[in-house]
This record gives structure tokens, C-alpha cells and sequence, in this order.
């Protein structure tokens, strides 16, 4: 198809079948726009919705959330994992206030330059919110143009990503490209999607080289596979005489950056040398399991003791507080500390 053709048939295909009633779609501004860009990244958006409808009642706009301290930001991220997406969102509000007098940039390298913002997402923000004629290519759009065009190699490889940006750039319209915008994403999310594609329904089927090949579930090509490294770590439930347990804030970067959680330590041997140090009484070790990242496996190994004295030392190495299982409060929480508060509140 030449570049007109195939962006009015995805503009036909939405207007009569796309999704024009996500919380997003209402009441569009570059804030709202952004926030949902944000959360869907990695995410699909039945889990999202009910996140970005609390986030919106808790935030409604810029100026709220930079004022917002960030362990209120994190709460309401807890279960949607990769919280440095709500650490650099909230990094970012406030330097739309502080730098940008609270207006959003107009420009794709003024919005990339903010924390958490990609050339893709900027791009989203102004074609959705303004109208900006912006190319985009989150996950949906990529799995869309590999499989038109059969696209050959990994998209994470620089010189397919180029390839990419060179093909969405020359389908993007001049007129309509927020529906445009919008139309590329629902299509990759819902017809063209990963695991069982609707090739009868696309509009673009009738060219896409990947369903002429027979050959759909090829594209796009996976990532080369290479084995998840495991790691392992001890989590302390420290338990006080009214049966709560002690949290932790950790470091603002790294693994869970900025979240609340048990004590952790990289070896059963120091937590022991802690436990010895502070007069704690007998350890008692807990189910563990392995929660899997992207990037590796992490096995974890709770360990209970019952606290017996002040335990000073350990509450001064980090900010610190005593939480009932079942009522951690309104703080940021990583999914394997939710999960173990769960299991020790129905023990």
C-alpha cells in the first residue's frame, strides 16, 4: 500500500472498530495522555484502567502530583511493577512546574529530555494531545509494521530500530494524527496482537507480507534467548510483641527503588551476624519462592525471628516502621512484600 492508503485504512478500520471509551480517550490533555503512556508501558490495559482511574482521583494534574510526596506516587503504583516508571513520573511533574512553569513542552527533544520519556511516548503525548504530526513505536506499533513488512531481526537491535522509525514515519498522515496515533496502538493490542492474531479482521491484510508468507507468528523475531541469572536474598520478618512487622524504606535507585519492604540481606550469614549483634531470639525460616524480572530470577528466603530487644541499629541503617500485616498503610510496596504481609496476615 502506498503510505495514504494504509493510514486511511487504519483510520476506516478505527473509526467503525477501534476503542473510543478508555478512561484516556476522555477529556484528552498532555498530562492525562502521558500518565496513561507511562502505565502502559509494558502493561495491558485491562490491568491498567483501574490504576489510572485511582491515580487520576488522587492527582488530576501536574501541579498535584509533583506536590504529592513520592511514597504516596508509589502506593498507588504497588502491583503495577517497574516502579521506576512512578519514580521517574514523578521526577518529571516536577520539573514540568519548576522548569516549564507547569505547561508541557511542545517538542518531541524538549519532552524526551524529561525523566521517563522516550522518544515514542513524547510523540504519543503530542499527537494525541495536540495534534503534532509525531511518529510513534511503542510494542503494538513494532509488532504492526514488522509483520507488514516482515521486518527480519530482533526489534531491539539498533538497526531494526532505525528500520522501524524510517516505516512509521513514512505512514504517519498529516491530517488526523492523534486517531492516527491512537488507531496504530488498538490495532496492535487487539488484532494484530501477539499470541493469537485476527488476521481476517485487519484492514491491512490484504499486503501484509507476513500473513502471504504464512508466517505471522514469526514476527516480530524474539529476542535472542539466553538464561535468566538467579540470584538469592534473605528477607527478615522481624516481629515486635503486638505482632507487627518491621519495614524498610530502600535506596531511591536500584531494585525497588523508593519501595517499603523486610530487612534484605544477600546472605543467610549476615543476617545471622545481625540477629547475634542484636540479641534477637530463634530464626524460623518461611516458604520462599522465585519471582522472576526481565532480566533475571531472584529466590527469595524469609526468615521470622521475634524481637527481644530495642533493635536501635537496624531501624537507624534505613527510615523504618512497624506495620501490621494486614494494615501496611499507604506506601509503596514491592509484589513479593505484598505477598508475604498477605501470608503472615492469614497466619
Amino acid at each position: 500500500m502506498a503510505p495514504e492508503a494504509f493510514s486511511q485504512a487504519v483510520l476506516d478500520w478505527f473509526d467503525k472498530e477501534g476503542r473510543h471509551d478508555l478512561p484516556w480517550q476522555q477529556q484528552i490533555t498532555p498530562y492525562r495522555v502521558w500518565v496513561s503512556e507511562i502505565m502502559l508501558q509494558q502493561t495491558q490495559v485491562s490491568t491498567v484502567i483501574p490504576y489510572y482511574q485511582r491515580f487520576m482521583a488522587a492527582f488530576p494534574d501536574v501541579q498535584r502530583l509533583a506536590r504529592a510526596p513520592v511514597d504516596a506516587v508509589l502506593h498507588l503504583w504497588t502491583g503495577l511493577g517497574y516502579y521506576a516508571r512512578a519514580r521517574n513520573l514523578h521526577k518529571a511533574a516536577q520539573q514540568v512546574v519548576e522548569i516549564h512553569d507547569g505547561a508541557f513542552p511542545e517538542t518531541v527533544a524538549e519532552l524526551s529530555a524529561l525523566p521517563g520519556i522516550g522518544r515514542s511516548t513524547a510523540g504519543a503525548i503530542l499527537a494525541i494531545s495536540r495534534g503534532v504530526r509525531a511518529p510513534i513505536l511503542d510494542g503494538n506499533v513494532k509488532r504492526v509494521l514488522c509483520r507488514y513488512h516482515a521486518v527480519e531481526g530482533w526489534p531491539g537491535r539498533s538497526e531494526v530500530q532505525k528500520q522501524l522509525w524510517a516505516l512509521a514515519e513514512r505512514y504517519t498522515p498529516e491530517e488526523r494524527v492523534a486517531d492516527y496515533t491512537q488507531a496504530m496502538m488498538d490495532l496492535g493490542a487487539t488484532l494484530c496482537s501477539r499470541a493469537r492474531p485476527d488476521c481476517p479482521r485487519c484492514p491491512l491484510q490484504t499486503s501484509c507480507l507476513a500473513r502471504a508468507r504464512g508466517e505471522v507468528s514469526l514476527y516480530p523475531q524474539p529476542r535472542p534467548k539466553k538464561a535468566l541469572p538467579r540470584r538469592r536474598c534473605w528477607m527478615l520478618v522481624l516481629v515486635n510483641a503486638n505482632e507487627e512487622v518491621l519495614l524498610q524504606q530502600r535506596p531511591p535507585s536500584g531494585l525497588w527503588g523508593g519501595l517499603w519492604g523486610f530487612p534484605q540481606y544477600e546472605t543467610p550469614e549476615q543476617l545471622q551476624a545481625e540477629a547475634d549483634v542484636q540479641g534477637w531470639g530463634q530464626s524460623e525460616p518461611l516458604a520462599g519462592w522465585v519471582h522472576t524480572f526481565s532480566h533475571f530470577q531472584l529466590e527469595i528466603n524469609p526468615v521470622q525471628m521475634r524481637l527481644q530487644g530495642a533493635a536501635q541499629q537496624l531501624e537507624e541503617a534505613a527510615p523504618s516502621r512497624w506495620v501490621a500485616p494486614e494494615r501496611p498503610g499507604q506506601i509503596g510496596l514491592a509484589a513479593p512484600v505484598v505477598r508475604l504481609l498477605k501470608t503472615l496476615a492469614q497466619n
